[in-house]
């Protein structure tokens, strides 16, 4: 079947093969809506994960699958640097103007400590090529979009849980990129009618699939918590567990923050692509002050945080690994508390994140259990 032939929606996922992006290519393809075309450069991803994703997806296919359903599992899996406008250029090319339905962009750079210490790179990836991204997009006629944004945007709030009518103010080089990038978003949405944005502040993502095929790989040393704890416990990573501040205003003195099971985030991004869809608009956008601007920004989260040592607590409890934890000091910008207020989404987009902590860290070292090592080494199972 050549591209454009099928009765599925074309949809570009950037940063398609990592850990979120995985995980969201997953849930659009388990609806066989939709045929992907995956864009990522591979430098802080696996191949294997994208392969693992259709195998998943093939297997749910009915018996009397028809030869379209067994196509639309089959991702076009694209080796393309976005900061390369020429090779981002060919992608859209493949499929012609007006033949893709959507597009999700995932792919950016996202280590808070690590973009105050490369600016430059941060907002050449993140913005710059975001900015390329859309004027091809115009280009090609395709003009529905979901961001994936961060509560970095927030910087420290005022209200805890947080809504989206809070004001951006980021503390970190990296919520600064995405800040600027929804501001861009939304101006192109009021110069042009045409585009219909939503864009997804999301929270902690945690925890994995839970067949534990699929899950996060991160190249080098994690620097986030719980993937961190998974490779200590599968003797990956060696500690202590550094936890940066002890005496902050908090149930135990460390920092509360809203994890949501990746599951229930890839969800979140289905639900909003097919937001999008020209009988979704007056529903998703009808309230938005302003004439004719399809721009609107979600939270996704639990709306409940969990403390640093809670979460080790439970990672303990899962894992029966013993974790030497060192305090250390609090970090410049830190949020003492950050947690999403839900109830937009909940409402307009029927989302819901469902799953505990618990089930989040049984998930995630289901996962690394199975994985030790991440892709290509995955254990058999016992009988």
């Amino acid at each position: 079947m050549e591209h454009g032939e099928t009765s599925f929606h074309n949809i570009i996922v950037t940063g398609g093969a990592g850990y979120i992006g995985s995980h969201v290519i997953l849930s659009l393809l388990l609806t066989r809506k939709f045929k992907i075309i995956s864009i990522d450069n591979y430098s802080n991803s696996h191949a294997e994960s994208l392969e693992r994703v259709s195998k998943i997806a093939r297997e749910s296919l009915p018996v009397d699958a028809s030869e379209e359903d067994k196509f639309s599992v089959i991702i076009d899996d694209r080796k393309v640097d976005l900061t390369n406008s020429l090779a981002v250029r060919e992608v859209f090319e493949a499929y012609g103007k007006g033949n893709i339905w959507g597009l999700i962009h995932i792919a950016a750079l996202k280590a808070v400590g690590e973009s105050g210490t490369v600016p430059i790179e941060y907002y050449r990836v993140n913005v710059a090529a975001t900015i390329t991204l859309l004027q091809l997009m115009d280009e090609f006629e395709l003009h529905r979009l979901v961001y994936s944004s961060s509560a970095a945007v927030y910087g420290i709030p005022p209200k805890i849980p947080t809504p989206e009518t809070t004001a951006l103010k980021a503390k970190s080089v990296y919520g600064r990129t995405k800040a600027i990038s929804e501001t861009i978003i939304k101006d192109i949405c009021q110069s042009n009618p045409k585009w219909r944005v939503i864009s997804l502040r999301y929270f902690n993502p945690a925890g994995a699939y839970e067949s534990g095929q699929i899950g996060e790989h991160p190249v080098g040393i994690p620097e986030n918590l719980l993937p961190r704890l998974a490779q200590m416990a599968a003797e990956q990573v060696e500690g202590p567990v550094n936890v940066f501040g002890n005496e902050y205003n908090t149930r135990d003195g460390t920092c509360v923050r809203d994890y949501i099971h990746v599951v229930d985030l890839a969800e979140g991004h289905r639900l909003a692509l097919e937001a999008l869809s020209d009988g979704s608009l007056q529903k998703t956008f009808g309230n938005v002050a302003g004439n004719n601007v399809n721009y609107k920004a979600y939270n996704l989260g639990t709306g409940h945080g969990k403390t640093v040592l809670e979460v080790v607590n439970v990672m303990k409890e899962v894992t029966n690994f013993a974790y030497e934890i060192k305090f250390g000091n609090p970090r410049a910008g830190d949020a003492p508390t950050l947690t999403a207020d839900p109830a937009l989404a909940k409402t307009e987009l029927g989302f819901s994140a469902s799953s505990d902590l618990e089930r989040i860290c049984r998930d995630l070292w289901n996962w690394q259990a199975k994985n030790p090592a991440g892709y290509g080494t995955q254990r058999a199972q016992r009988s």
